[in-house]
């Protein structure tokens, strides 16, 4: 009974005091809101393409509760723009998402606003291939008028996607003959085969590509310098049997910026997105495609750069590549598996497993390049550089290629990384043909320096070459490689085996030594 009692006491004061509280009176706002910034920039977009979502702090710094009597954006129902106010959409007519009437913000209180985009550049009357599109979010009106402006940069573009059938929602997807038996195999890869009319890449304007974009049987697909590609999540480039992929980049004027260089990454195109890996698929040169190259390229956020199969004893090289960077990749920068690669200045760095990994043996010749691999973002299972002659079966045996790994030749190169070792030679037959000369190396790991594949002393396979010494990379967890003064790969090389200008266009003879690596060494400034 007690206990009742005290309930009912305690219910009634409580009663009392809530209806004499004149709490949540709001007065109308008088133009004193305060903001986070006072533009609010959503970064580029491709037109028809959701922007990601950006937000705005609102705060009443007074000591007032307060109603803002409207927020909308300036060009109201005919904006680009969408809104979202403390999770509310606005009216529920023709103008929701631009027009919101009587917001309610306590005293010293704030609200976020969420705003995002998609526009379609054809709308717009733009006669260039990009366009700033801007708008204003007014808050309240008259005297008490308060406004932020919103600017995105709208671009153009050429979109690559398969089609999907309208019934069944089924995306199509690529059939070519993948084993090489002349029966052609129906894949699980969405995508299509591009038409005579778009194998010419140019850099008018850049290309956004959704699922796999084919490169037919004896086609072949040319990326003009200054091309722009960008992919859409499990999207790549793939080139099946006599088909052919040339990108063609230049070096820039400056020799310092990317203008005149062929790109592919992925396709947000947000800060955020700048350097994560995995965003996209890869460059798949399937067992057959013949005589790809790859010149002034810079290859980033992919799963696996470059994935080159088969083909290990023909007449010309499966890929050469050259002067090329492949940055931020969740897997292998270069995969290759039986197949041959030749490489010139070239840098690959920042990979999830190996930067370049040639496996069941093949023919690889490297010179002047940088195979580094600073990978910082999880476990890193392989070394920087992974060679191998065979592959695991179903029932974890290995299965060895018969016809080994007949040259692997890395000349006047870096490899180095922040683990250790970081090369590892792997054969279970025969044939398996390797030489390092005038190399920074790290292996750093006294269990197996001096035994089986790690003879170093043996000239047959390894001469001139310097170990576990500094490279003195600019910064290589940001992906600049540049060496500096201090280099251990300084002054190393043997000019026997160089190419006469390094990464940059800069002449290897012009500082009387040559260095190791695809850069010649500079000064950093502090």
């Amino acid at each position: 009974m007690k206990r009742l009692f005290s309930f009912l006491l305690c219910f009634g004061i409580l009663l009392f005091w809530s209806s004499c509280r004149d709490d949540f009176e709001f007065s109308p706002s008088k133009g004193q809101l305060e903001f986070a910034r006072d533009t609010i920039y959503l970064d580029t977009v491709f037109t028809n393409i959701g922007s990601s979502t950006y937000n705005l702090k609102v705060y009443n710094r007074s000591d007032d509760d307060i109603v803002i009597p409207t927020i909308q954006l300036e060009n109201g129902i005919n904006s680009n723009y969408r809104m979202n106010v403390d999770g509310e959409t606005g009216l529920e007519d023709a103008q929701e998402g631009k027009f919101f009437e009587n917001v309610e913000l306590l005293a010293n209180d704030s609200l976020f606003i969420f705003i995002e985009t998609t526009i379609d550049i054809s709308t717009l009357g733009a006669l260039e291939n990009q366009f700033l599109y801007t708008d204003r979010i007014l808050f309240d009106s008259g005297s008490n008028q308060q406004d932020i402006d919103v600017v995105t940069l709208v671009k153009d573009a050429v979109f690559i996607y398969p089609s999907k059938d309208d019934d069944t929602n089924i995306i199509e997807t690529l059939t070519f003959d993948v084993d090489g038996d002349g029966t052609p195999d129906e894949t699980n890869l969405q995508g299509r085969f591009l038409t005579d009319e778009e194998l010419t890449f140019t850099n008018e304007k850049p290309y956004v590509i959704y699922g796999y974009a084919g490169v037919g049987a004896g086609k072949t697909l040319t990326m003009e310098a200054g091309a722009r590609v960008h992919f859409h999540a499990d999207s790549g480039i793939l080139v099946t049997n006599n088909g052919s992929l040339n990108i063609n980049g230049e070096l820039s004027p400056d020799q310092e910026t990317l203008e005149n260089e062929v790109i592919l990454e992925g396709d947000r195109l947000e800060p955020l997105y700048e350097d994560i890996p995995g965003q996209w698929g890869t460059i798949w040169l399937f067992n057959g495609s013949i005589n790809n190259t790859i010149n002034y390229a810079t290859i980033k956020n992919a799963t696996v750069g470059i994935i080159a199969d088969g083909n290990q004893i023909a007449i010309n090289d499966k890929l050469t590549i050259s002067n090329s960077q492949i940055y931020n990749i969740s897997s292998f920068g270069i995969r290759g598996t039986a197949t041959s690669i030749t490489a010139e200045n070239l840098v690959i760095n920042n990979c999830g497993q190996s930067s370049f990994a040639g496996t069941f043996g093949g023919k690889y010749n490297f010179t002047h390049c940088t195979i580094a691999n600073y990978w910082n973002t999880s476990f890193r299972q392989f070394p920087a550089l992974l060679l191998n002659d065979f592959v695991i079966d179903e029932n974890g045996l290995a299965v060895v290629n018969p016809n080994g790994l007949t040259e692997a030749n890395f000349n006047n190169c870096i490899i180095y990384g922040n683990d250790n070792p970081e090369f590892i030679l792997e054969n279970e037959g025969n044939v398996f043909n390797y030489k390092f000369n005038n190399c920074l190396l790290r292996f750093d790991d006294d269990n197996l320096a001096g035994t089986g594949n790690y003879d170093f002393n043996d000239t047959t396979f390894y001469e001139e070459n310097v170990f576990n010494q500094n490279p003195d990379f600019e910064d290589p967890f940001e992906n600049l490689i540049r060496i500096g003064a201090d280099s251990g790969a300084k002054g190393i090389n043997d000019s026997t085996f160089g190419v006469e200008d390094d990464i940059l266009g800069i002449s290897r003879s012009s500082s009387g030594s040559i260095d190791a690596g695809a850069y010649n060494f500079t000064s950093f400034e502090d």
